[in-house]
């Protein structure tokens, strides 16, 4: 990315992720296929693969795991010259373990590389080159000195810099030891954003918020706020008091990991980064969702 700053800076924990090459339950496997993962890095991902500038930030260990990381990531296009490796904290792993409904994930993350990153990232000279930082609510419940991070990053921000995107992205395993501590955290840091993505199910389980109308009302000031309503649609509102619904098309489903970071790429690249409109970024969202559903990789190719 020489000569000019990228369009987007993704930052986050990225891990490494073993699966059954077959599908098959977990515990009769012999072998297991290695691939990578994290929710910012998958959205980093697949802005690269449709053509954008794309960083993504964030520590792994200075193990195989971390290298393969980064290598998967250069391959895919992301820049990943501001990672940082932590000579004593190891690359998180985690595991699929598919089943017909649904496919489980187990993460042995606790005590990662990625866990060591604080408020000191907020000085790197790449973020106040982007356009845009996409975070994810995964990082504050990693460690106190990621909670840090991200309130530096998003509610003491200072213009000018970037447009905030966050994504809610509740994950109540990492809250286990604090449960209590979800809904206020991921509230204060959805409102400090610019453009906010959130399941309409999983802001009725932080929030009390039955309708997609209710999580506007709540997390503004936010600018734009995109409630995604799984199988029924998504809706898009704006601070001008805009709102844009497009229904979910159909779509082969093969596993659902990966698909709300499709979704908030395609959203992401065409209704602000190509200036599109938000109906076209609920469609680029849908689509990019929908090849993530059909695949078992964490990203879609």
């Amino acid at each position: 990315m020489s000569g000019t700053g990228p369009d987007v800076v993704c930052l986050g924990e990225t891990m490494a992720v073993l699966s059954p090459p077959d599908a098959g339950p977990l515990a009769r496997q012999r072998t297991l296929a290695l691939t990578v993962g994290g929710a910012e890095s998958n959205v980093a991902c697949s802005l690269a693969a449709l053509g954008h500038r794309v960083a993504w930030m964030g520590r792994v260990g200075a193990d195989p795991l971390g290298r393969r990381v980064l290598d998967d990531l250069t391959a895919r296009g992301v820049d990943v010259l501001a990672v940082e490796t932590d000579p004593e904290r190891p690359t998180g792993v985690y595991f699929k373990d598919p089943a017909p409904d649904v496919t489980r994930t187990y993460y042995y993350r606790r005590g990662s590389a990625a866990s060591g990153m604080s408020p000191s990232l907020a000085r790197l000279p790449l973020l106040r080159e982007a356009r845009l930082l996409h975070l994810s609510g995964i990082t504050p419940a990693l460690s106190d000195s990621c909670a840090a991070l991200m309130d530096v990053l998003i509610t003491g921000r200072t213009a000018p810099g970037p447009l905030i995107s966050f994504d809610v992205n509740h994950r109540p395993a990492l809250w286990r030891h604090r449960p209590a501590d979800a809904a206020r955290v991921l509230l204060r840091l959805a409102r400090g954003a610019d453009v906010v993505f959130v399941g309409r199910d999983e802001a009725e389980t932080l929030w009390g918020t039955g309708k997609a109308a209710d999580v506007r009302d709540l997390l503004r000031p936010a600018r734009v706020v995109v409630v995604k309503d799984a199988g029924h649609g998504a809706t898009a509102y704006t601070e001008d008091g805009e709102e844009t619904f497009v229904p979910t098309p159909p779509s082969r489903v093969v596993e659902r990991v990966g698909a709300g970071d499709a979704f908030a790429a395609g959203y992401l690249s065409a209704a602000l980064l190509e200036g599109r409109g938000p109906e076209e970024g609920l469609r680029r969202g849908h689509e990019l969702a929908a090849a993530a559903l059909a695949t078992r990789d964490d990203v879609p190719a």
